[in-house]
């Protein structure tokens, strides 16, 4: 019998990170290059998509991006370095995929919070944001 996990059967995970990069990169630089113009600067907050039933503006493209992003990273982590799932202070067992959803989640309320008490810009709660995941990956 033969070994079918050889090295002619091993994923190149360098090309696989870099061609994922690639996808994504050519995906932001389209939303980049259809973003609507006004005096020729982007305008941030026009419709991508006239007449449309939402508001895709380029803040809101962005956003979806970041989190398709995210989603492809963790799927490569996940593959290329398996982990066992571990207890954090909230005592479950939690695996990247948790932590970055605890994230996701988490911050969707800080931001919330930050439009009631605070209002507009949102950068306060963004960076408030990034500092509650880095403890969610940290500690829980």
């Amino acid at each position: 019998m033969t070994d079918t996990a050889g090295p002619s059967r091993r994923a190149n995970w360098g090309a696989i990170t870099i061609g994922a990069a690639a996808i994504m990169g050519t995906a932001l630089a389209a939303l980049v290059l259809l973003a609507p113009r006004k005096e020729g600067a982007i305008d941030w907050f026009a419709p991508m998509i006239a007449q449309g039933w939402m508001a895709w503006t380029l803040p809101v493209a962005l956003f979806f991006w970041s989190i398709a992003s995210l989603l492809v990273t963790f799927t490569i982590l996940a593959i290329r370095f398996p982990e066992t799932p571990r207890l954090g202070i909230l005592r479950i067992e939690t695996t990247r995929g948790d932590r970055l959803f605890i994230s996701l989640l988490g911050s969707a309320f800080i931001h919330l919070a930050w439009l009631f008490f605070a209002g507009a810009p949102l950068w306060g709660a963004f960076a408030l944001s990034l500092v509650y995941a880095a403890a969610v990956f940290r500690w829980v």
